[in-house]
């Protein structure tokens, strides 16, 4: 469909997705967050208290990979684990006021970022973008799925 690799749609999508990661790696460094900890942050402004096998499974991580990150957000002061008093072997992962005052930078934060990624778009090419994204994602998804790959 192009004559140039670097055009084509997977060169394209990953120069997006690695250009999003860097600018929005950076923005949340500069709040004090890392890789990994704001997906979990999220979990927890929405329920506060999950154990960390559920934090695993929603996040479709290993244990280990969940146990190390949490241990870092500990140290930062951003989240508590405490033993669940119904069954000791279970830990319960809850946010610290630090973290729950995060919100609103992350939420700024994602705000910023996709203002700076649509600059120079008009509300239809927003729209046309969404809409093509969806179309994609949702076509990889069937395909996937009759594969049973996911």
């Amino acid at each position: 469909m192009f004559d140039r690799e670097e055009d084509s749609l997977h060169s394209l999508l990953w120069q997006v997705i690695r250009q999003h990661f860097i600018r929005h790696h950076h923005l949340l460094h500069k709040i004090g967050l890392h890789k990994g900890q704001p997906p979990i942050l999220a979990m927890l402004w929405e329920r506060d208290g999950l154990t960390q096998k559920e934090i695993a499974e929603t996040l479709r991580l290993r244990p280990s990979t969940v146990t190390a990150v949490l241990k870092g957000m500990e140290k930062a002061g951003l989240l508590k684990r405490e033993s669940d008093p119904e069954d000791m072997r279970v830990s319960r992962v809850y946010l610290t006021e630090k973290g729950k005052h995060l919100k609103k930078d992350v939420e700024e934060i994602i705000k910023t970022l996709e203002e700076e990624c649509f600059a120079g778009f008009t509300l239809e090419e927003k729209v046309l973008l969404r809409r093509f994204l969806i179309q994609i994602r949702d076509n990889l998804k069937r395909v996937n799925s009759e594969e049973e790959i996911c």
